[in-house]
């Protein structure tokens, strides 16, 4: 799912199979977090503001790694 509209995010993608989430930043980086339930996925598509939603429900409150 692509952000057009954030000044942070540029796509994020969920897997509810492994409960992944896959947030490509637009500066470049990329990142999955895990154990993220689905409802938290969907919130972020329905977020006024995605960079916001992310870093306040997302960024400290779930596991996560830069991927390469």
């Amino acid at each position: 799912m692509d952000f057009p509209d954030s000044s942070v995010i540029r796509s994020a993608d969920y897997d509810p199979v492994a409960r992944t989430l896959d947030v490509i930043f637009k500066g470049g980086g990329r990142y999955t977090y895990f154990n993220v339930p689905e409802r938290i996925f969907d919130a972020l598509v329905e977020a006024s503001s995605a960079g916001e939603y992310f870093n306040s429900h997302i960024r400290d409150q779930y596991s996560g790694r830069q991927c390469q």
